[in-house]
């Protein structure tokens, strides 16, 4: 029964499952190689804008369905969206992301954009 037992330890049955090593090319076999295929991507800013503009509005309407105190707005100057929380006892606004101190960082900066550079961006 020892003899049994040593020889069935010997050779664990996992190692038999990794004995067949399914990531390495067969003998004879050689890679196949893809040829590369050309994408083309079609990117429109002004609908990527007018998307998020309409997410924007749908968000806003779900919040006032449901009262929470979560609104939603667009900024041109920073060119994305503004998050505010309020109460909605008070109107008071909790927090806003980004805040009110980086939008108006991002108006000023936006004001100077035609004195700075001789091109408007």
């Amino acid at each position: 029964m020892t003899s049994e037992v040593s020889s069935a330890s010997s050779s664990p049955p996992a190692a038999a499952a990794f004995a067949a090593k399914p990531w390495e090319p067969k003998a004879g076999s050689a890679p196949k190689v893809m040829e590369n295929k050309p994408i083309e991507l079609q990117f429109d800013p002004a609908k990527a804008q007018q998307n998020l503009k309409s997410a924007v509005s749908m968000l806003n309407e779900q919040m006032a369905a449901n009262k929470h105190g979560l609104g939603f707005s667009f900024d041109q100057a920073i060119n994305g969206p503004v998050i505010k929380v309020s109460n909605i006892h008070t109107g008071e606004v909790v927090r806003q992301i980004p805040t009110e101190d980086v939008l108006r960082m991002a108006h000023k900066i936006d004001d100077l954009k035609g004195i700075l550079y001789n091109k408007v961006v």
